[in-house]
């Protein structure tokens, strides 16, 4: 059988490409098993070093497209592409998406900010707005908070980034603060007497800090007594509920009045 010459000149290409291609293969093979060898070495020293969760899934999600980006790129140099080319393709091709996702890169940016600036991480019970949680994940667009009625709430980081955020567990230990008002006929001595018992009564409250029992105003119908003592951020509300309860006890038997609102109704004949 004879070949025609013309076939004969592109059997050299033919099989010259089929050995590139064979060789991109091998090449696209054993690099993403080095990448994958690399990925889990990097999990390992991010789990040794003991980095932020959320700081360590975002650079592990870098890492890993800058490496499967850089396959890429070698093996379409190795087929003789032109890497310039595909640079401007990926980079239209990347513009057009993020016209499309601008709110999605917005949260993408938010995200950033939060994993390097740190307002809060992974277990801090923050209020943002009329939303508050302790978070559960901090994800690259997305952060999840679990609200005290076991509720997840999942807000976009961007709205998170250009909000203030009231982080309630970032220090060890928080002071609580109660208004307590009382008949302007009451001594105030002797319920300062009975408030400053009550808060020695809380064994969480740290005696090391400041205990005030002040009066805070004189409003228009009560004496308005102020409560700071300092506790450990676990014990927060547990020693407020306490102490609001023993307080409530403490007036009731001692007869100290406390004002509340009320409504004269006169009835004419």
């Amino acid at each position: 059988m004879i070949v025609p010459p013309y076939i004969q000149e592109k059997i050299p290409k033919a099989l010259d490409l089929c050995l590139h291609l064979g060789f991109a293969l091998l090449l696209y093979f054993l690099g993403t098993k080095l990448i994958k060898v690399i990925l889990r070495f990097t999990k390992k020293s991010f789990e040794k070093s003991y980095m932020e969760e959320g700081v360590a899934n975002f650079l592990f999600s870098i890492i890993k497209i800058v490496l499967y980006f850089v396959l890429i790129l070698t093996i379409c140099q190795f087929l003789g592409l032109a890497t310039s080319s595909v640079i401007a393709l990926l980079g239209s091709a990347g513009l057009a998406v993020g016209l499309a996702l601008q709110g999605s890169l917005a949260n993408f940016a938010g995200g950033v900010l939060i994993l390097v600036a740190k307002p809060f991480v992974v277990g801090d019970y923050i209020i943002v707005g009329d939303k508050e949680g302790k978070v559960t994940s901090i994800d690259i667009i997305y952060t999840k908070l679990q609200m005290v009625d076991n509720k997840i709430v999942i807000m976009p980081n961007g709205t998170l980034a250009d909000s203030n955020i009231i982080n309630v567990t970032d220090q060890h230990k928080r002071r609580i603060d109660i208004e307590i008002a009382v008949d302007y006929s009451e001594s105030i001595k002797k319920v300062r007497d009975i408030l400053t018992d009550v808060i020695h009564g809380q064994k969480q409250i740290l005696p090391d800090e400041p205990i005030d029992v002040v009066v805070g105003e004189l409003g228009e119908s009560s004496v308005e007594m102020l409560i700071h003592v300092w506790v450990e951020k676990e014990d927060y509300w547990k020693v407020r509920w306490a102490m609001l309860e023993e307080i409530k006890e403490r007036f009731d038997e001692e007869g100290i009045v406390i004002p509340f609102n009320q409504l004269d109704v006169t009835i004419k004949q």
